[in-house]
């Protein structure tokens, strides 16, 4: 077995198995892909553009949903060249430089969207609990440096990781699983020890998406709290009302991830098409389903939406004239 060290690192490839064993039907499955792809960006790129140019929506609320949507962007472009690289051009090699860049982007954008969701549940609390002061406690300064906090703290926990798999000793036939480079899966095809990179893997999962996951449920159990303490019906409705669009996302982010990682230790019986559908879904159903959610449930970002889709039906009708 040949072993790749540092000096042979930067001209060595991994091999990018994208849908093996499915490769008559892959003009067929690029199909699908392609869409999701370009609705994303589509969906994503029309909530920052509304929520830029409108000035009615300069408010917290709508600040975090940009967020939210740059964020979902940049995960989607993050596996674009790749994904699309394997189904039209058969492009399954990938230089481990830019494997672990790619790496490096998915990893911290999922990181940021998990801090970009616990802001945005910040700002549920803070609007249904302490709706008084809610002007006041995020001012656009304070929401500037909720979101790049959240974007230092995932390049700072994900930083490491690039650099860890750099000094490790790879055997020469190695193939990922998957059309896009993951941590675990690169760290696997390491030919020396991985208990750090195990340990330091578990550390960050535990240290950013368990923390946040659980400042979550709990701003969710003081808003419920408070809900339950109004007298009327419909003022508790309509205060629940203004969380669904959230939970939603929260759900969009967290049962895909809980779902991969049950079939990824419970189900090695199944066949290889579910752990790489489930894959996937993880990577691409939130930023595929936000902008949908948002654009269905948020009353303001719906009206706006439909504005600008008239006004260019009227400028075509227009010119045709």
């Amino acid at each position: 077995m040949r072993i790749l060290d540092n000096s042979s690192l930067q001209k060595a490839t991994f091999f990018l198995k994208g849908f093996q064993g499915l490769e008559d039907l892959q003009d067929w499955i690029s199909i699908p892909f392609c869409f999701i792809y370009l609705t994303v960006i589509i969906g994503n790129l029309s909530i920052i553009h509304v929520i830029r140019t409108d000035v009615t929506l300069h408010e917290p609320m709508y600040y975090f949903l940009a967020m939210l949507a740059l964020t979902d962007l940049g995960l989607c472009l993050s596996t674009l060249p790749t994904v699309m690289g394997i189904f039209w051009f058969d492009a399954k090699e990938i230089g481990i430089p830019a494997c672990f860049t790619q790496l490096f982007f998915i990893h911290t954008l999922f990181l940021v969207e998990s801090s970009v969701l616990l802001s945005m549940s910040i700002d549920r609390y803070v609007a249904i609990c302490n709706p008084l002061h809610y002007s006041t406690v995020l001012t656009p300064a304070r929401i500037i440096r909720m979101g790049r906090s959240s974007v230092f703290r995932s390049v700072l926990f994900i930083l490491p990781l690039p650099f860890l798999l750099k000094h490790f000793q790879y055997c020469h036939s190695h193939v990922l699983a998957h059309a896009y480079c993951l941590h675990l899966e690169i760290m696997k095809l390491a030919c020396s020890s991985i208990i750090v990179n195990h340990i330091y893997g578990l550390f960050v999962v535990a240290c950013i998406v368990g923390v946040d996951s659980l400042l979550i449920f709990l701003s969710y159990a003081l808003i419920l709290c408070t809900v339950l303490s109004i007298d009327s019906h419909h003022e508790r409705l309509r205060a629940l009302n203004t969380c669904v669009s959230h939970i939603c996302a929260v759900l969009l982010f967290y049962i895909p991830m809980i779902g991969l990682s049950l079939v990824h230790h419970f189900g090695e019986h199944l066949p290889r098409t579910v752990h790489l559908l489930m894959s996937y879904v993880y990577l691409l159903a939130p930023p595929l389903m936000n902008p949908i959610v948002y654009s269905i449930k948020t009353k303001k970002i719906r009206q706006h939406i439909v504005k600008k889709f008239e006004l260019i039906k009227s400028l075509r009708g227009f010119q045709q004239d």
